[in-house]
Parts: structure tokens; C-alpha cells; sequence
């Protein structure tokens, strides 16, 4: 029997039909959850839809019982959060897709024990306990199963030759290294089980209503500190946890502290928000400016400081264990990024006595980089870099290649705008009607990953030419739920979003490449049309007539062009006349461009030429025409109709495309492992 058994048992619950949990035959009995915290329980969402349609219209239709003690307790829940969740509640689906999982809110459970939740998955081969509540023997009663888990299929974890036994679908599965809870039981296979991880719970975050899930968390944190303050003899986590552990880095008892601080904080925003945190903690402690090329997806900080674990360097000694450094300071950059963004709403000066405190050991180096960091009124550390985005986002389309007609795709994160990270593709791709829809979520993902605050990521699509004349910046990263949100803005209104030439960045960036962004960066910026009607002979030689440009004549222009020169278009640059010239443009050297990507027949062509040569002369550089560009996204509004004072400016686009910039000649190799929602 494991040490953790007895911990486990008091946190789990039986659930059935409301008012069924006494019964004795288990007709009613649906399944096994488990408490995170007092007030939640957490299952599988084909658990919880036993109970029909008035369980996904958010009724209290959810019958929870568990053991106090030797007394039995019975109340009803309501489920917050689900995923899966069926668009239709008379109708849930076949297959439960993962990560199957349900938050349900227990309102009279409020003096509940509660399991602790890993920080991180556990690695494979990890001996693992399986428990729930069955009635597979006879009568209901908790079964306890212990076994291995052996790898991952690149979603669910994977045991071996460990059937959880049925009816503990939802029940919690423990790591008996981490003794902690590491996933959930999703099923039964032939020769094991599937296990879903708990760090799919983030996806939940991200569901309307997700802050429920950062809520229940936060109490997670506050119930565990409070049992390891309390006289209570009763074994608990945090000390049973600390017999596991080695002396080095961050124990239990510290990390459980520090854990009750953070919940008593605002959410973080983003994981980008973390990230940024936890990337200037690394930088410092070990000494470099290298951005992680593997990314993480945290959503609390106390996720973030999990992710300092085991962090180590190299010396002539041996190697050196930094992860209580890192965490202590870590701590810091919180408290004082949390202080920077509410001041003085927030308060905290609890978490600022426990830093101090505990980084009294320290050397003094790390000290007085965390007393810059903690004090008031201090200057700002070095380390503590100027405020912005923590990455951009690149999107990468390729032109059909396997299968015609359909475009491999790649999102990754741009670090410090040259480290790339990759996060999602699909090497099969998407028809071009398809991508704005199949490309939300990934971009979404990345989008929260490089996000930091206030300061958003811009996002950079790496396009084939037939494909400049998207309209990305009218995409929207969530789906409409409702009339009002044809309010919300659009990715280009909110965002910086530039296209660059796929074609060009397969290939190293030629002289005269290298030369017009060297003169665009340092500026001053004008206008040239990328297309130029020139005179030719009519009918007789009397009479004059305008043909078309050819595109050797408007290379040799374009080529001829000074430095600084912007070519502007009134129209579509993806086909047609528009294409031939984009193509001379862009085989001249052009780094910037601005067109219309909207309807051919323009009458305010005149007025966009006029207004886009001023915005170019107005700015400082090429870099500084991303704002005035986003600006005119936001106020050239389609449905107000010709007449309106920025319909000159309907469906701007813009080319920014820096030479010596990823991806470098070449597309990345994927991740090796597909992740979550990923094709």
C-alpha cells in the first residue's frame, strides 16, 4: 500500500444522480472525481454527461458524495468548465475526445481535504496509483491499483498492464516519485490504461468562464498552506512529500509557502506574462541572453516557478544546483511586476517579508539583485529588461506541394527576433478557405505565449505570393458566440500583423535586399507606385494613348528607385497586373510595400496614393509604419460605406519583410510530437 493511499481516499468522490449516492446497488453510480480544492472536484466530462442536458445548461444536476471521517456526505455540484462540451446539450457526442476533462463547483464542500496537484508530468517509466470508487466486486467501494506508466501517445499518458478498474473513470492518478496527482483516468485499453495529464487542465483556462479554473487553483494553494501551518496531526502532502525529497534545491515545505503567497495575487494575463518572468530569471542566474528554444505553456505563477526545477550550470567542481536561486528570485520579479501593473491596490508586502526572509542565505549578489527588485522606490534592476512583448508570433505558409490546393502551415514563437520555437503545424496543410478557420487556435496559443501584459505580439506571416492578398488582419481568434461580437476587434486592429515573402526567405537575401531595408530602417521613407501606366503609340502617331507597364519595365523602375522609396498600390497584389508588379518589387529588393487588399474596383484610388505617401514621409522608419497602419485598420470602417473619412483605407496591407531574419533560407524541423489540438 502506498503512503499516498491514505491521503488520496478522503479527497475522493463518487458521482451519480442527484440524491443517489446512498444507493446501496450503485444503479445511479457514474463515476469517480476527486477535490482540488474545497468547493471543486474535478472528473472526465463523459462522466459528469450521465446526467443529460441539465448538466451542460450549468443546473446543479451533478450528485456528489465523499467520506468525512467515518460519516458520508452528499450534496449536488454544478459543472463550470468542460472540454469537450456538447454544442448541443440534448445531443453530447459518441467519443469523448480528449482531454475530457470537467470542473464542477461544490459549493457545500467547503471543509473538503483535497488531493495536491504535480507541477509537471511525470517521466516515463513512472510507478503510478490508480484510485476511485468502483462497483465492479459487488457494492460500491474505493479500489486502490498501482502500476507503471510507461510513455505517451502525445496527448494521453500511457500505463502498462494496469487496468483502472471501472467506474474510477475522473479518479486521480498519483506519481509515487512526485507524490503528487499527475493526471486523470480516461479509460481502458486492451492492455492498459490512458491517462489524462494535468497539464491539460490549461486548456480550461482558456474556455468562456475559464478564470473558474484559475479560482479553484488559487484555493488549491491557500488549503495546502493552511494544513501545513495547522497543529492537525493527520499526515498531509507537504510533509509526506518532504520524505520523498533530497536536500537539494526547492522542498515542499518552501514551495508550499510560496505557492499561498502567489494564490493571494491577481491572475496573470497570458502565459506570455510568466514566460517573460521566467526568461529574465534564467538570463540572470546563468549569466546569458539565450532564449530557451522549448517552449511552455504556464497559466499561474506558481506554474511558473515549477518550471525553475532542477535548474543547474556547470563549474569546475561539478555542476551547480540553482533552482532555489531562481525561485527566490523568481518570487521577486512577481512581486515586483505585480506592484508595477496595480500598485497600490494590490498588497504585497507578505510576499516581500517571505522573499527577504528566505534569501537571507544567499549570496549577496543574488540579495541585492532581490532587494533592487522587492523594495519600493528602488531603481530597476539591469536585468530587468525594457517592457515589451516577450515574443512575436511567425506563421509560416508553404505552397501546396503534396497535395494540390492544400497549404502545409508552421506557428512559432519569434524570441528576441531571432530564436524561433516552434509550437504547431500540419506538414499535410489546409485548403486557402480553410486557414483562417484551422489556423485560429494555433494562433491563438502562440499569441497567449507571447503576449507580456500590455505589450502585445505582433504577428509576421511568411507567405507564398499568391497569398498576400489574404485579409489576416480581418481574422478573428474566437469563434462569434453573439451579435455583439461583431464588435470585438479584429487581429490586425488589435495587432501589428506584417507579411513577408516566403519565396525570398528560402534564399539568401540577395545585395540589393540587404541595401533598401538597411536605407528603410535608418529612413526617411516615400511613396513610388508599384505599378506605372507609361504613354505608347495609338492608331496613328497623332494620338497618344496609357498602356500597361511590363514587368521588365517596372523591375528596371522599381530597381532604379532611391532608397527609401515604398511601393503603394490601389488594389489586389495576388494575381493580375498587381502580381507581375509585387514580383518585380520584390525581385528588385523592396522590403516594404502598401496595398489594398479589397474588391479591384476602387474609385478613391487618387486619395489612397495621396494618403499613403504622407503616412510614409510621417514616419521615422521602416519598423514605424506598423502603427499608423494598425491605427487605420481600426478606424476604416466597412459598413460606414464610401463616404466615410477612412474608407480610403479599407483592407490596407503591408509587406515588412527585414532581410537576415528567420526563417533563415529554409523551413525549421517540427516538433517532434504533435501537441494538444494539433492536426
Amino acid at each position: 500500500m502506498s503512503a499516498f493511499d491514505a491521503l488520496v481516499r478522503p479527497a475522493l468522490v463518487r458521482i451519480a444522480a442527484p440524491d443517489g449516492g446512498y444507493d446501496p446497488h450503485g444503479d445511479r453510480y457514474w463515476g469517480t472525481g476527486f477535490f482540488i480544492a474545497p468547493g471543486w472536484v474535478l472528473t472526465c466530462a463523459h462522466v459528469v454527461a450521465e446526467g443529460g442536458s441539465a448538466v451542460w445548461r450549468s443546473e446543479p444536476a451533478v450528485g456528489i458524495t465523499w467520506e468525512d471521517g467515518k460519516t458520508s456526505r452528499e450534496t449536488t455540484g454544478t459543472v463550470v468548465l468542460a472540454l469537450p462540451r456538447p454544442d448541443r446539450p440534448d445531443d453530447p457526442p459518441d467519443r469523448w475526445a480528449f482531454p475530457d476533462i470537467a470542473l464542477v463547483r461544490v459549493p457545500g464542500a467547503l471543509k473538503a481535504s483535497c488531493v495536491r496537484l504535480g507541477e509537471r508530468p511525470p517521466v516515463p517509466p513512472a510507478s503510478v496509483g490508480l484510485h476511485g470508487w468502483s462497483r465492479e466486486t459487488g457494492e460500491l467501494g474505493i479500489r486502490h491499483v498501482h502500476g507503471t506508466l510507461i510513455g505517451t501517445d502525445g496527448k494521453a499518458l500511457i500505463t502498462d498492464w494496469v487496468m483502472p478498474v471501472e467506474g474510477c473513470s475522473g479518479g486521480p492518478v498519483v506519481d509515487h516519485q512526485q507524490g503528487a496527482v499527475v493526471g486523470l483516468n480516461k479509460g481502458r485499453g486492451r492492455d492498459g490504461g490512458a491517462v489524462v495529464p494535468v497539464t491539460a487542465l490549461r486548456r480550461l483556462h482558456d474556455l468562456p468562464g475559464g478564470e473558474a479554473m484559475g479560482e479553484a487553483l488559487r484555493a488549491h494553494d491557500r488549503y495546502h498552506l493552511a494544513r501545513y501551518r495547522s497543529l492537525d496531526d493527520r499526515p498531509d502532502w507537504t510533509r509526506t512529500q518532504g520524505r520523498l525529497a533530497g536536500a537539494a534545491g526547492v522542498g515542499p515545505g518552501l514551495r508550499t509557502q510560496l505557492y499561498g503567497h502567489f494564490a493571494e495575487l491577481p491572475a496573470p494575463t497570458a502565459p506570455g506574462e510568466i514566460m517573460d518572468l521566467v526568461d529574465q530569471v534564467k538570463a540572470w542566474i546563468r549569466d546569458d541572453e539565450l532564449p530557451d528554444a522549448l517552449e511552455d505553456d504556464p497559466r499561474t505563477w506558481s506554474e511558473g516557478a515549477g518550471l525553475l526545477r532542477r535548474l543547474r550550470a556547470p563549474r569546475r567542481d561539478g555542476v551547480r544546483d540553482l533552482e532555489l536561486d531562481a525561485v527566490l528570485l523568481y518570487a521577486a520579479h512577481v512581486a515586483r511586476h505585480v506592484r508595477g501593473r496595480y500598485g497600490e491596490r494590490i498588497d504585497t508586502a507578505d510576499l516581500t517579508h517571505w522573499i527577504v526572509d528566505e534569501s537571507g542565505d544567499a549570496d549577496r549578489h543574488l540579495r541585492r539583485e532581490i532587494d533592487r527588485l522587492v523594495s519600493p522606490g528602488r531603481p530597476a534592476p539591469l536585468s530587468v529588461r525594457e517592457p515589451r512583448a516577450r515574443a512575436d508570433v511567425l506563421l509560416e505558409i508553404d505552397p501546396p506541394v503534396y497535395d494540390p490546393g492544400r497549404y502545409p502551415w508552421r506557428v512559432k514563437l519569434l524570441l528576441d527576433g531571432h530564436t524561433v520555437s516552434p509550437l504547431h503545424f500540419d506538414e499535410r496543410g489546409a485548403t486557402r478557405a480553410q486557414l483562417r478557420e484551422t489556423l485560429r487556435e494555433p494562433l491563438a496559443d502562440a499569441l497567449r505565449r507571447g503576449d507580456s501584459g500590455r505589450h502585445l505580439a505582433a504577428v509576421e506571416a511568411v507567405l507564398p505570393r499568391e497569398l498576400f492578398d489574404e485579409p489576416l488582419d480581418t481574422w478573428r481568434l474566437e469563434p462569434p458566440r453573439g451579435p455583439d461580437d461583431a464588435w470585438l476587434p479584429t487581429l490586425g486592429q488589435r495587432r501589428f500583423v506584417v507579411i513577408r515573402d516566403a519565396r525570398r526567405n528560402d534564399r539568401e537575401p540577395t545585395p540589393e535586399w540587404r541595401e533598401r531595408w538597411a536605407a528603410a530602417e535608418h529612413g526617411p521613407l516615400h511613396a513610388t507606385p508599384l505599378r506605372a501606366e507609361v504613354p505608347g503609340a495609338g492608331r496613328d502617331a497623332h494620338t497618344p494613348r496609357v498602356r500597361r507597364e511590363t514587368w521588365p519595365e517596372a523591375y528596371d523602375r522599381l530597381r532604379e528607385a532611391p532608397g527609401g522609396a515604398v511601393p503603394v498600390h490601389c488594389g489586389h497584389v495576388g494575381g493580375g497586373d498587381g502580381f507581375m508588379a509585387m514580383n518585380a518589387a520584390l525581385e528588385a529588393g523592396h522590403p516594404l510595400a502598401v496595398w489594398r487588399t479589397g474588391a479591384h474596383d476602387h474609385t478613391d484610388c487618387a486619395e489612397f496614393h495621396e494618403r499613403a505617401g504622407r503616412l510614409l514621409s510621417a514616419v521615422r522608419d521602416a519598423w514605424d509604419v506598423r502603427g499608423p497602419v494598425r491605427s487605420l485598420r481600426t478606424r476604416a470602417d466597412r459598413a460606414a460605406g464610401p463616404e466615410a473619412p477612412y474608407a480610403w483605407a479599407e483592407s490596407i496591407a503591408l509587406l515588412l519583410d527585414p532581410p537576415d531574419r528567420p526563417p533563415y533560407g529554409g523551413s525549421l524541423e517540427p516538433p517532434p510530437l504533435l501537441g494538444e489540438g494539433e492536426q
